[in-house]
């Protein structure tokens, strides 16, 4: 392959010339930058972008681990992401780990190995102690209601919109509320598992084991759902759903069993997907898309300190509740 020591020959201009052709320098003439140009188009060059960002101690790339891309929640994330990234010519590269941990620690190898400029969690099963490992060797952001104090997160505050989300059921006067999670072991269901324990013990209601449905993301999620609700003694009035999808599973499928929605029960879920809008389903909106671009400035401005970011909610009303 030809360098850039070749063009130069056969450009009839200096070294330096070229590689200022190179860098989209201004200071070279448009005769001597087309002599460049038809130079490196005889000697088919093919610049070694790699080599030109390990040269200047970057990839140019950033990492995403997400457990799939299938869900409209990680791929507004990660369209937020891709349209930050784009502003500075930044690639990414996507981790599908489907929460398998083992997935999670290559895209942190990677980070060791300086083969990105930063990591953005969108969720994770790896430990904090493990993550916390890899601190030193580039920024990670946790796209996550965190209380830690080490890398920056940015999220809605998840315990205090699940509780605001309980009490406008309870406003329609529901007490026999039901509630549906991603991963009841995750950072911000555990909040969401905590406002609801203390809202029912505020309502002197029981925590029905039975009434917490986990493993819940898909709309397939929210048939099986309904099909467990079906099969209960004491029934639930009310789902507070952790997304759209989900909240549109549980309506669906309410339809094979003639049930109406909201007179049999209501349904509030979170994200305001499209989806929500289309089957009319009232949803607490999470600003999915502005958490992606916050991640990647986060990046940018890394200075080795944690910054929590807490984004705003808002109720969107529709006629599930």
């Amino acid at each position: 392959m030809a360098n850039i020591r070749e063009i130069a020959k056969l450009a009839g201009v200096s070294v330096t010339t070229v590689s200022r052709v190179l860098n989209h320098h201004p200071y070279v003439s448009e005769e001597k930058r087309n002599s460049v140009r038809k130079a490196m188009e005889a000697l088919n060059y093919k610049r070694n972008i790699n080599a030109v960002h390990l040269s200047k101690g970057t990839s140019n790339m950033i990492g995403v681990v997400l457990p799939t891309i299938n869900h409209p929640y990680f791929s507004s994330i990660v369209d937020g992401i891709a349209e930050e990234a784009m502003k500075d010519n930044q690639q990414l590269i996507l981790y599908q780990t489907n929460y398998e941990t083992t997935k999670e620690l290559d895209a942190l190898e990677m980070l060791r190995g300086n083969l990105i400029d930063g990591l953005v969690f969108c969720s994770r099963a790896i430990s904090l102690e493990v993550v916390k490992e890899y601190k030193e060797y580039g920024p990670i952001i946790l796209c996550e209601d965190s209380d830690q104090a080490i890398f920056p997160s940015i999220s809605i505050p998840h315990e205090k919109a699940f509780q605001f989300g309980l009490q406008y059921l309870v406003s329609k006067g529901h007490t026999r509320i039901a509630y549906c999670l991603g991963r009841k072991e995750g950072p911000n269901s555990l909040k969401r598992i905590r406002a609801y324990e203390t809202m029912m013990k505020k309502l002197n209601q029981k925590v029905r084991d039975e009434w917490l449905y986990d493993r819940c993301l898909t709309i397939e999620d929210g048939r099986e759902v309904l099909l467990k609700y079906i099969q209960l003694t004491e029934k639930p009035t009310a789902f507070l759903v952790g997304n759209d999808q989900v909240a549109a599973g549980l309506i669906l499928a309410s339809k094979n069993y003639r049930l109406s929605i909201p007179k049999d029960f209501a349904i509030l879920s979170f994200d305001n997907q499209p989806i929500s809008e289309i089957m009319g389903i009232s949803t607490i909106e999470i600003q999915t898309k502005e958490i992606g671009r916050l991640a990647v400035q986060s990046i940018k401005k890394y200075e080795n300190e944690s910054n929590r970011l807490i984004l705003p909610f808002k109720l969107i009303e529709r006629d599930s509740v």
